[in-house]
């Protein structure tokens, strides 16, 4: 699993190997049931997230008690919530693993100390947000751009495993349609490919 984190040291850092080495021996790798609860809406997060294996759901609760699904976590991805312009820095989603899951995890208490001591990682950290950002901004430019067929098209090709690692309800709602808009637009999707 750490050959993930190595992957990612080598790619945007310029720390030797004896030093990723060290760097990934104070790192905390955790297993996590599936149903694990990572945080809840209305938390304040103590920690973040590296998805080693596994898939973790983001969601959130409306004032009408309905749960809309805004992102599904899996490998090589980072879980973090940005959340210091709030007053009360609180979370507005819950984190969830919707898969027995393998976690690097993140004490943001003493994130700035690991930061200083290895002021490289702090440039990885930034340049895995800046692409990662990057990657949100044109995904959610396209999404609401696109009907819920290309919606669902532009997921298959993507993130084409993600569909039978989710209830198809919450990949619906991660859609912005309902379950039997989801069904139909499989089914004419099967009758197109036929």
């Amino acid at each position: 699993m750490k050959s993930i984190l190595f992957k990612y040291m080598s790619k945007f850092t310029l720390l030797t190997e004896e030093q990723q080495q060290t760097i990934a021996n104070e790192i905390k790798i955790d297993e996590f049931k599936k149903g694990t609860i990572l945080f809840r809406q209305g938390d304040v997060p103590t920690k973040c997230y590296f998805v080693l294996k596994g898939c973790v759901r983001q969601y959130s609760v409306d004032e009408n008690g309905k749960e809309v699904t805004s992102n599904f976590y899996t490998e090589e991805q980072a879980i973090a919530v940005f959340n210091n312009h709030k007053l009360d820095k609180s979370s507005e989603y819950t984190f969830v693993c919707l898969e027995d899951s393998v976690l690097v995890v993140g004490d943001l208490a003493i994130e700035q100390n690991m930061y200083t001591k290895y002021t490289q990682l702090e440039v990885m950290t930034r340049k895995m947000i800046e692409e990662s950002f990057g990657n949100v901004q044109d995904e959610f430019a396209t999404f609401i751009a696109s009907t819920p067929e290309e919606r669902f098209k532009t997921l298959l090709l993507k993130r084409p495993k993600l569909i039978d690692r989710v209830p198809q309800h919450q990949l619906a709602s991660y859609l912005g349609i309902t379950p039997e808009s989801l069904s139909r637009i499989k089914k004419r999707l099967e009758i197109d490919s036929k």
